[in-house]
């Protein structure tokens, strides 16, 4: 006499369940990244949306680039400190500076700190994480708006900031 098998004793059988299983539970991760609401790019400014084309104010960039404006943010480990020092430019030294660390996925790891003058430049207490990279933006608070811009990649130290828009000049 015959014996039956049964379908569940088959590898096959078990590698379909499964390939059908992870499609469906990576179908669902998609439907809620999807679903999930907000902008998905990394950039922090306010962007006026048309249609496809996305519209933003470029004036503190282009205000930087034409004064000719570069800065170092270095992050002090050992004391706890950010500082950002003046590279190119005529700054302001008794105006206190906006610096926003952004992180490049998750807003709620942002980092938004006050940058007091100090006798070599501008500096905070802080201690930001170095295990991601950072997108670092540096803006007056006061007086004729400028903006630079830069990234830190994850385990630097320094950056080297500047306008996000050439000044046309040579």
């Amino acid at each position: 006499m015959e014996q039956q098998s049964s379908p569940w004793r088959e590898p096959i059988v078990w590698l379909m369940l499964a390939l059908v299983g992870a499609v469906v539970i990576g179908s669902a991760i998609m439907l809620k990244v999807a679903a999930d609401g907000g902008p998905m790019d990394v950039v922090p400014d306010k962007v006026e949306r048309t249609g496809q084309i996305q519209h933003s104010d470029l004036g503190p960039d282009a205000a930087a680039a034409a004064a000719g404006l570069t800065a170092v943010v270095r992050i002090d480990r050992e004391h706890g400190f950010i500082e950002a020092f003046p590279a190119t430019g005529n700054f302001d030294h008794a105006q206190r500076l906006h610096l926003s660390l952004h992180h490049p996925t998750r807003a709620s790891a942002d980092l938004v700190l006050e940058l007091a003058p100090f006798d070599a430049g501008w500096r905070a207490s802080a201690k930001p994480a170095l295990d991601h990279d950072w997108l670092l933006q540096l803006e007056s608070t006061a007086g004729p708006r400028w903006r630079l811009r830069g990234r830190m990649p994850r385990g630097d130290l320094a950056v080297h900031l500047q306008p996000a828009i050439d000044s046309g000049q040579p």
